[in-house]
């Protein structure tokens, strides 16, 4: 028992002296004072849980600042995905109310929308527009394409990448007219 409130009194002075500068640490990363706090209280939450680390003093600080670092970087990434994913709902919505609405003039609309993707893959360079094809409207995995075009995955990830990056400019102007 003794021990145990020894522990306790231990980590009360670790986070005593350190959850400030952590907090500032994650602060100057992502400039929200909130999100500083909550994630400087996460990294104090797994400091805890961990007392083989940060019953030795010296080994405790660069654990601190690690997983504060690493916490860090976590959330930024889950941020973008989290960003990602919203845009292309925002996208897949607009596409759906451009064709699904109950306006009379739908079947013009969807025509008009498939003319319009057509022709910016057509404006594109041969080589990306077949391997938007093949992956898109042929169903073929990344692998597949690279094999059967004899280049690598990662380039046929970026010519996915930087067509779709092109559509969603399209549909951009598209909603923005849409809604004039």
């Amino acid at each position: 028992m003794i021990q145990d409130h020894n522990l306790v009194l231990h980590f009360e002075t670790i986070f005593k002296t350190h959850y400030s500068s952590v907090k500032h640490f994650i602060f100057f990363l992502l400039k929200s004072e909130q999100d500083a706090e909550d994630l400087a209280q996460d990294v104090f939450t797994r400091l805890w849980s961990k007392p083989e680390i940060w019953s030795n003093q010296e080994e405790s600080n660069g654990y601190i600042f690690t997983t504060a670092r690493n916490v860090t970087l976590n959330f930024i990434k889950h941020k973008k995905l989290e960003q990602h994913y919203q845009e292309e709902q925002i996208q897949e919505n607009l596409i759906k109310e451009l064709c699904v609405s109950e306006d009379p003039l739908n079947p013009i609309y969807h025509d008009e929308l498939q003319l319009i993707l057509d022709l910016a893959l057509n404006r594109l360079p041969t080589r990306r527009k077949m391997i938007f094809e093949m992956s898109r409207l042929n169903g073929m995995s990344n692998q597949e394409i690279a094999s059967t075009l004899n280049i690598s995955v990662r380039t046929v990830e970026h010519q996915i990448y930087l067509t779709l990056q092109e559509l969603k400019k399209i549909i951009f102007i598209l909603f923005f007219l849409y809604f004039l």
